[in-house]
């Protein structure tokens, strides 16, 4: 489950000194518990809670208007944006008359599901929100927890039931489907193998996972919406267990996708997996983005600017921040021990801007262009990368390999990805194709 993350937020922390500064004059602003309210009573957007503590509020598309849009277009802009947000019209704008995919409206969301009282929760299910810090000053971005052998084996435990739920989801979507149907087979599968769906009461948020179809770029509710042919999805499932958060996501073809939304679900698989394969101790965290924005812009494809990669573990989102995209911000550098996620998402044209509907949580493409989505929860270890939410041999397979199946393997403490393709059978030696190859 991705992140929210404000421009002025990156323009603060890029210098060291005059955060700790700022942090020690005006630490009320981290320490101050962030409210997300129920329903928007006024026409202050929602605020969501950064890792760190830190707040931001949801950006309307007023706000990345042109440099030389008059003061009283703005303030026209801005109150029509808040008006539409307000009511439930923050929705996509067809950026062509001819768009054929009609553009999505939210539907009925069913009540609350329960939790059996056995099963241990984190600590927001209570109040809906994160607790507040007991630490005397406020983290800086590149102080990241390093996991004890502990902690890690109850990471991988917490990763395994994510990855087990995940695929048992992806399996069941059909068209004519309706999301609320899949939230309620994650639900049933994440508390029968007594671990909490982290998103249920996270910030409020009502479901036990995320559903995000076509223009939806993340945070998708589940609900009465029906899946369409030709429809794509991204189910995002996180599982809490042991103290601990596993969390991942993948897209899903519904039906006859056209060759356009395949290519996007491909690049972004593609985007993932060259970040997978630069993870190592001493890399730093700020050169992910650059390896997706390059191969993502290759191929015509925006990256989204404000939604994030995480660290994980006892907190659902903690440090590191992994952006997505070309940055230079201090986040540090991996170390064995680190645990975090990598979740690019793509949009399918270059206009990365995004609405968010009335909700406070589904965040749509402001010209109603698909986007896609995956993500893995990783692990450094001393050779390489682990990924801890890693396909099994009985996994739901990816389109591109419909024709054969996924497989894995250990080495050297370091996991790897291997494709075992059909039209290699014929010759023992290239049974095996390595994905990820670790130095």
């Amino acid at each position: 489950m991705g992140m929210y993350l404000q421009r002025a937020d990156r323009k603060l922390w890029s210098r060291p000194m005059f955060a700790v500064t700022t942090a020690l004059l005006f630490r009320t602003r981290w320490s101050r518990l962030p409210r997300k309210p129920a329903r928007l009573s006024s026409t202050r957007p929602p605020t969501v809670s950064l890792a760190g503590g830190r707040n931001r509020s949801e950006r309307f598309p007023s706000d990345s208007a042109k440099k030389g849009t008059s003061s009283a277009g703005k303030r026209k802009d801005g109150a029509k944006a808040t008006r539409q947000f307000k009511s439930g019209l923050g929705f996509a704008k067809p950026s062509n008359e001819g768009q054929a995919r009609p553009l999505l409206r939210p539907g009925t969301v069913s009540p609350r599901r329960t939790v059996p009282a056995h099963i241990q929760r984190p600590s927001y299910v209570e109040t809906g929100h994160p607790p507040r810090s007991s630490r005397l000053f406020p983290r800086m971005p590149w102080d990241i927890e390093v996991k004890t052998p502990e902690q890690i084996e109850r990471m991988r435990k917490a990763g395994r039931i994510a990855r087990e739920v995940l695929d048992i989801a992806c399996q069941a979507v059909h068209v004519g489907m309706t999301t609320d149907e899949i939230d309620a087979i994650v639900h049933e599968e994440t508390i029968r193998r007594d671990a909490y769906p982290s998103p249920l009461n996270y910030s409020g948020f009502p479901k036990s996972c995320c559903t995000s179809i076509n223009e939806v770029i993340c945070h998708g509710i589940p609900d009465s919406t029906r899946l369409r042919d030709g429809d794509i999805i991204n189910i995002d499932v996180t599982c809490y267990v042991d103290g601990v958060h596993g969390d991942c996501s993948e897209m899903v073809l519904v039906g006859n996708v056209d060759e356009a939304g395949r290519k996007l679900v491909k690049v972004t698989f593609e985007c993932l997996e060259k970040a997978i394969r630069i993870c190592r101790p001493g890399t730093d965290y700020s050169t992910i983005g650059a390896v997706i924005e390059e191969h993502a812009t290759q191929h015509g494809f925006g990256v989204a600017r404000d939604f994030f990669g995480h660290g994980i573990g006892h907190e659902f989102h903690d440090m590191p921040n992994i952006l997505h995209f070309r940055n230079r911000e201090p986040y540090g550098r991996m170390k064995v021990g680190h645990t975090f996620t990598i979740e690019p998402m793509l949009h399918e044209t270059m206009n990365t801007r995004y609405r968010v509907w009335s909700d406070g949580w589904t965040a749509v493409t402001e010209d109603g262009a698909r986007s896609a989505q995956y993500e893995h929860t990783l692990l450094i270890v001393e050779d390489g990368v682990e990924i801890l939410t890693q396909k099994t041999p009985d996994s739901f397979p990816y389109f591109w390999e419909k024709n054969g199946s996924a497989r894995c393997f250990s080495l050297n403490g370091a996991r790897r990805y291997t494709l075992w393709v059909e039209k290699f059978f014929r010759d023992p030696s290239l049974l095996g194709h390595t994905i990820f190859a670790f130095s």
